[in-house]
């Protein structure tokens, strides 16, 4: 098996599984593909402008959190078997309010994979030093418990790097790779200390997340819906609870980036250890049902415009836009303007969602020092290429021009 066809297969087999873990997100990706139906069939070829109904629909993006540089790294040998490098750098620290991971999105780079299957995991890692959220104690704490955990068992990475660098796995070693790494992403039924797991809450519920279990899990997987306007109004038709609003830019002449929503994390049922030692039932709310509409992509020039000013500030068509150098095109044989997908995350969206899920906004102390965190740094520790998406954007246009 290539990793073209790996990459479908996981995303086929999380989808599943969080299906089954997350009822509501069965209904949420029913709900799309209603919506989804009825635009192809009121607009025609147009819908497909921006990706074909099969690829749509088959668009899945995920999000995992993990608590270590180490970790990263293996999530990135992992995801590179199914053909999915690192692109783009998201501090989230920086965000409203504040959560303390730096983040990168796994997903393939090349449009005809983009084009076969998008699957894309935003994954965001825990940073243990920076003193606005831990301590010099929780930092240590944190450190011991992280560092004595293991996420992905070493046959999965045996495999993994099997894949990557003979570009195949035979079918039997295929199916124990799906095998392994779709239960490593399942929730897992171990206790969770609870004492351990407030503590880490106030600070932040996403670090509680992170740092307060032993395993990793899907925290969302997002279908890619055409009119979220319409997919947001129905949900709330079938009783689910959304959050209060669609996060990123709203609905415009010329759609650009991306627009999110979810409904509301979910109580759902865990044990707990006590401090006392005995097994409690309980609840936690970390996993929600987020949907998102994805547009063209903006140049950097477009990208300023739009977070200085506001949608209102760019063109109201794509020949302005394209003739201004604001977003992505490439042309057809005729040409005609064929927009560039945007593939990628925008900060205040994640965060946004993330905060619209929280149980609490956790603290931060601003008068005590970040952790540096870059680029740079964060393709040190992946040992691997971190794609800038802009350069990504631009190579696709210049191809097509």
């Amino acid at each position: 098996m290539r990793p073209t066809r790996l990459r479908a297969a996981l995303a086929r087999a999380l989808s599943v599984l969080y299906g089954t873990e997350v009822p509501a997100y069965t209904t949420l990706v029913e709900v799309c593909e209603q919506i989804n139906a009825e635009a192809l069939e009121r607009l025609g070829e147009q819908t497909e402008r921006l990706g074909t109904i099969e690829r749509v629909t088959a668009e899945r993006h995920g999000a995992i959190r993990v608590g270590t540089p180490e970790e990263m790294a293996q999530v990135g040998r992992v995801f590179g078997a199914c053909g999915m490098q690192p692109v783009g750098f998201y501090d989230l620290r920086e965000a409203t309010p504040p959560v303390p991971v730096v983040s990168t999105a796994f997903r393939p780079v090349d449009r005809a994979e983009l084009a076969s299957n998008p699957f894309r995991v935003f994954t965001s890692m825990l940073v243990v030093d920076d003193r606005r959220f831990f301590d010099e104690r929780t930092e240590a704490q944190l450190r011991e418990r992280l560092d004595a955990r293991s996420l992905f068992p070493t046959e999965l990475l045996v495999l993994a790097d099997r894949m990557e660098a003979d570009g195949a796995l035979s079918a039997h070693d295929a199916d124990r790779f799906l095998e392994l790494a779709t239960s490593s992403f399942a929730l897992s039924e171990e206790p969770v200390d609870r004492a351990w797991y407030e503590q880490l809450e106030i600070i932040s519920s996403v670090a509680a997340d992170i740092g307060g279990v032993t395993t990793t899990h899907i925290n969302h997987l997002t279908p890619r819906v055409l009119d979220i306007d319409g997919l947001y109004r129905r949900m709330q038709d079938r009783g689910i609870t959304m959050i209060d609003r669609i996060q990123g830019p709203p609905a415009a002449p010329v759609d650009v980036l991306l627009r999110q929503t979810s409904f509301r994390a979910l109580d759902e049922p865990r044990t707990f250890r006590e401090p006392d030692g005995s097994i409690t039932t309980g609840h936690l709310r970390v996993r929600f049902g987020e949907v998102e509409a994805r547009a063209v992509a903006l140049t950097p020039q477009g990208r300023a415009l739009h977070d200085a000013e506001g949608i209102t500030a760019l063109p109201s068509t794509e020949a302005e836009l394209d003739a201004q150098d604001l977003a992505y095109f490439t042309r057809t044989a005729d040409g005609a303007l064929e927009p560039i997908v945007y593939e990628d995350f925008l900060p205040k969206s994640a965060a946004g969602i993330f905060a619209s899920n929280l149980t609490s906004d956790g603290t931060a102390d601003g008068s005590q020092r970040g952790s540096r965190r870059d680029a740079t740094w964060l393709q040190e520790q992946l040992g691997r290429p971190l794609h800038d998406p802009y350069d990504l954007y631009e190579a696709e246009r210049s191809a097509g021009r």
